[in-house]
């Protein structure tokens, strides 16, 4: 299973913000016949990239299986989810979404014996962490999305320990992408600001000036995935979800940075009520376990983000 010839992969959730950005990345390694993309959402778009799509509800346990067996499918990314400003607005669905789909992905790994990426997120750490969140850090989540996340990271470690799933995860911080906006997430300014810099080159932001938080660019953590799904399973020691080396910045710190390149660009700053989730999170994490156990690094610094960012935008 581990020779990319071999693959037979599913993604679920594949119409989102990593999901489209991920595609592009496994066809390109291991070809687009080897994939199979699903979401709850109809899309013609992947036709042009040779990859099939089937519509599914990850609720659906017996459509899911279908796909399983009839591809053959021996790997899955899980990214089938609700994020968190949106798991604010109705608990109960991205309890479901997030908890259940996640467990009809393991139950069907028992019986077919597929490989799992499942991300988590930095929204398992609640605001008693302090400023830099450490791999082993108390988790307290104060959002619903949070406390799915670590629901997640926990079903993880125990389909592995008690039922030998070979299931992997990354704890994503807020990812920075111009190719798809995102979807209900909290870190959303930190790619809105640049659709607007480019337009408009005015923006109205929804956390203070001060708001500081773990990022990194989308390119970075596409790497990050593949890596991790292709480092040996005798190497890791986490299966819920791995800290990541991160960028660390405030809001003014990005529209700072932004403004090097569109000088007449203007923010202003309106807190909104995900000033509150964003409060919860850490500065800044510390992603030295996924430095040591399986050899990632950055690539990006806020300066060559920025400039591919703006550059990305202007000439699409």
């Amino acid at each position: 299973m581990g020779e990319a010839s071999e693959r037979r992969i599913l993604v679920t959730g594949a119409l989102g913000q990593i999901g489209m950005e991920l595609l592009r990345a496994l066809s390109f390694k291991h070809g687009s016949n080897a994939i199979i993309a699903t979401d709850i959402r109809e899309t013609n778009d992947l036709e042009k990239m040779g990859i099939k799509f089937q519509k599914l509800d990850i609720l659906d346990l017996e459509g899911l299986e279908d796909i399983i067996k009839n591809f053959k499918i021996n790997e899955v990314y899980h990214l089938a989810a609700i994020l968190s400003a949106s798991g604010e607005k109705n608990p109960s669905l991205c309890w479901d979404i997030n908890v259940n789909g996640l467990l009809n992905v393991l139950e069907l790994s028992r019986k077919y014996k597929y490989r799992i990426f499942s991300p988590s997120s930095i929204a398992v750490f609640g605001s008693d962490v302090g400023k830099i969140a450490l791999q082993n850090s108390l988790l307290n989540p104060s959002t619903i999305y949070g406390i799915t996340k670590v629901t997640g990271e926990l079903m993880a470690e125990y389909y592995h320990s008690s039922h030998d799933v070979d299931i992997r995860g990354l704890r994503y911080p807020g990812l920075i992408s111009w190719e798809v906006m995102p979807g209900g997430g909290t870190t959303d300014y930190a790619v809105e600001i640049f659709h607007a810099a480019t337009s408009s080159k005015k923006y109205t932001c929804f956390v203070s000036e001060e708001t500081r938080l773990p990022m990194m660019y989308m390119k970075d953590a596409i790497r990050a995935t593949l890596e991790l799904m292709d480092a040996p399973s005798e190497k890791l020691t986490i299966r819920g979800g791995y800290n990541l080396p991160s960028l660390s910045f405030s809001a003014k710190e990005l529209s700072e940075k932004i403004k090097e390149e569109i000088l007449d660009f203007e923010c202003e700053y309106i807190p909104d009520h995900r000033q509150e989730y964003a409060n919860s999170w850490p500065d800044d994490v510390d992603g030295s376990m996924s430095e040591k156990e399986w050899g990632f690094s950055l690539e990006y610094d806020l300066d060559l983000m920025c400039k591919e960012m703006i550059s990305s935008l202007k000439n699409n």
